[in-house]
């Protein structure tokens, strides 16, 4: 029963969160890890049903709807530079890394670049999250993340594109593609300068209830919804929306108001929905290749992503801290796999291991972060 799950859910996101914070780690990463022990890999008291992951697309779309609230406009514009360069790097190095990989377990060429490309895709949900936690999410590394991960998802919907072009039957048209990335982005920066504040304004003299709040949702999910339409994934939409409101007096109030309804019920149902992906069933005879791969995968983020920060300013520990903060892949490997498996790119046979890596990477991401950052933080008081 729904009901059910919704109590398991919200009151096993609480206690894992609570004991993780007294381990000296982010509450998220027991959020995640309880969704393995509570789904399907261990006690299978949640099996994932439509309306959980329905809910979960909700939790990670104001997720990012909130860090987009919390950032600072003026400080992701002074970082462009960093963000393409972060971007560029934690592409290039997962992809070719991926690909040799592919290359050594004997993959055709057509699969071991899919491999590559798998591994270059980011999901800033997580990080978000984590340095929201850790008291960073206005920092210049947050910034160059958040920017870095924009653009690390349109370049990787475009090369997945490109194969699927090349590489299938799909009949996918490039300049199609290209069209409606660069139609997303013209469109929601009208949007966010004309038409956002006058809504805003407009809306908020009505004498309904929250009607301000209802507003704000609104918006969110048209942003989400154009995104999720014109092929960007729906997380970046909101992330737009976001970032739109945070540059009208409503700011401070949609936030105050938000949150509740987010973290409250929404996000950790998120959380836990990554860990329901996870199966532990024919896992042993692939242990090997789960932990090469993601040993390849989080060391291409952190030295591809890392070096790009450090190539444009920063210095050695914030360029790590940049590097940890796009290790994880998150919801947006998994559903690239999904679509390499149904276009073939992917082989059934490497599916399980590929998921389990992906969760893996977004297991790291929050101690990886706490450690890096707290250090970050040392280095600032000398």
């Amino acid at each position: 029963m729904l009901f059910v799950e919704i109590l398991i859910i919200l009151l096993a996101t609480k206690i894992a969160g609570e004991i993780s914070i007294r381990l000296g780690q982010p509450a998220v990463l027991g959020k995640l890890l309880i969704g393995i022990i509570i789904g399907p890999a261990v006690f299978g008291w949640i099996q994932g049903s439509d309306m959980i992951r329905q809910l979960s697309e909700i939790g990670v779309i104001l997720l990012m709807f909130i860090a987009g609230l919390e950032t600072d406009v003026k400080s992701l514009r002074q970082n462009r530079n960093s963000s393409i360069a972060v971007a560029v790097g934690g592409i290039i190095f997962p992809l070719l890394g991926g690909y040799l990989v592919g290359l050594g377990m004997e993959l055709s060429q057509s699969h071991a670049l899919f491999l590559g490309l798998l591994l270059s895709a980011t999901s800033v949900s997580i990080s978000a999250q984590t340095l929201k936690e850790l008291g960073h999410l206005k920092s210049r590394e947050s910034a160059t993340i958040l920017g870095a991960a924009v653009l690390d998802d349109i370049l990787v919907v475009i090369g997945l594109a490109v194969m699927m072009s090349f590489l299938t039957t799909e009949d996918v048209s490039l300049g199609m593609v290209l069209l409606k990335k660069l139609a997303f982005f013209v469109t929601i920066g009208l949007l966010g300068w004309k038409v956002v504040p006058w809504v805003m304004k407009k809306f908020s003299s009505w004498r309904v209830s929250e009607s301000v709040v209802s507003t704000a949702l609104v918006l969110c999910f048209f942003f989400a919804y154009l995104a999720e339409s014109l092929g960007v994934a729906a997380i970046i939409g909101a992330f737009a929306a976001g970032v739109s409101i945070s540059q009208t007096p409503y700011r401070h109030s949609v936030e105050q108001k938000i949150e509740p309804i987010a973290y409250a019920f929404f996000v950790p149902i998120f959380f836990v929905s990554i860990g329901l992906s996870v199966s532990f069933a024919g896992m042993g005879s692939q242990l090997w290749l789960i932990v090469g791969l993601t040993i390849i995968a989080v060391l291409t983020k952190l030295i591809g992503s890392g070096l790009g920060a450090r190539l444009t300013g920063f210095r050695r520990r914030s360029a790590l801290g940049i590097g940890a903060g796009m290790v994880s892949r998150g919801e947006v490997a998994l559903i690239i796999a999904a679509i390499g498996l149904e276009s073939h790119l992917l082989k059934q046979e490497y599916f399980t291991a590929v998921i389990t890596v992906v969760i893996l990477t977004t297991l790291i991401t929050p101690p990886l972060l706490k450690r890096v950052f707290a250090k970050l933080e040392v280095d600032h008081e000398l």
